[in-house]
């Protein structure tokens, strides 16, 4: 029969104990670069739909050519791509390397 036995003796003294971020500040900094180029590429995204007149009414006799607009069509998703791409370069930076 196997008995459970908790081991109260301390492995580490109080000296050694520390705690350290798994990132840097730079690390983090891109972080919230990144964050901000994606949370601004879905706020440009946002807008009526096809079939909202420009004073706000939906109408289904409407078209709205707002839709395809450079903003939403290109700039937006480019800034989101943009930011997850710096969010990977943010991982990836080694903040223990000497600068």
């Amino acid at each position: 029969m196997k008995t459970n036995s908790i081991n109260t003796e301390k492995s580490t003294s109080k000296d050694n104990v520390g705690f350290t971020f798994l990132f840097g500040k730079r690390n983090y900094i891109f972080m919230a670069i990144g964050l901000a180029l994606i949370g601004l590429g879905f706020l440009l995204m946002t807008g009526h739909d096809a079939n909202t007149r420009p004073d706000g009414t939906w109408d289904a006799n409407y078209w709205n050519e707002d839709i395809y607009s450079f903003r939403r069509i290109r700039l937006a998703p480019f800034l989101v791509i943009a930011g997850f791409v710096v969010e990977i370069y943010a991982i990836l930076i080694n903040p223990n390397k000497e600068k």
